[in-house]
């Protein structure tokens, strides 16, 4: 995805238009480059903040593609290197949405939990081990509020700072730490129910 269309609708090469007067870099071009250069830095961080925020496997990339067609019709708004933190505004709203749509009518996706494994090398028993973390994990993350799992996420998957988080969310840095101490909290009170819940079913199917 290095080419870009030029106003002839061919493409051109890079090096090409980098030689070329200003004047032939039409606003739509700078601006494809633009979306381009967006997709490629952000698509994967995009992908993984959906799921942890609990987009099920076999809408992500539907609501991946929901957020880049958002940053795409908003592109003249968003603020040169401030690309992230609007895909990651975006990403919440399309999370946010996505669960309110589910809560109202019902319906889980069916999920493969390791699907997007791409390594063939471990063992099926790898696998499956992994595939339960992941599980144990989501089923964890499913019962806190979206505005805390937010936080959780980029802090603890994600590896951001409180400040790098506040700026992503724009919101103060001081709610994103009582947001973060609240949610550490609930996932730990989460996380021990759902072990218990998990060993009382193991003791029934013995």
């Amino acid at each position: 995805m290095t080419s870009t269309e030029d106003t002839s609708g061919e493409f051109a090469s890079p090096a090409a238009l980098s030689h070329a007067p200003d004047e032939t870099r039409s606003p739509a071009t700078t601006d494809d480059r633009r979306l381009r250069a967006a997709f490629e830095a952000h698509f994967d961080y995009v992908w993984r903040l959906l799921r942890r925020l609990g987009v099920h496997e076999a809408a992500v990339d539907d609501a991946a593609q929901q957020v880049f067609v958002t940053f795409s019709a908003k592109l003249s708004q968003v603020v040169h290197g401030k690309e992230r933190a609007f895909l990651t505004g975006t990403a919440f709203r399309v999370a946010s949405n996505q669960r309110r749509r589910e809560r109202r009518s019902h319906e889980r996706a069916d999920e493969d939990p390791i699907a997007r494994a791409v390594d063939p090398s471990p063992s099926p028993e790898e696998l499956l081990e992994a595939a339960r973390r992941r599980e144990w994990l989501d089923r964890t993350l499913d019962q806190l509020p979206l505005d805390l799992r937010a936080v959780l996420v980029l802090c603890e998957l994600e590896d951001l700072t409180a400040s790098e988080i506040a700026a992503l969310l724009d919101i103060p840095e001081g709610t994103v730490k009582s947001r973060l101490r609240r949610a550490r909290q609930l996932f730990l009170e989460a996380a021990e129910e759902l072990r218990a819940a998990l060993a009382d079913e193991s003791e029934v199917a013995r």
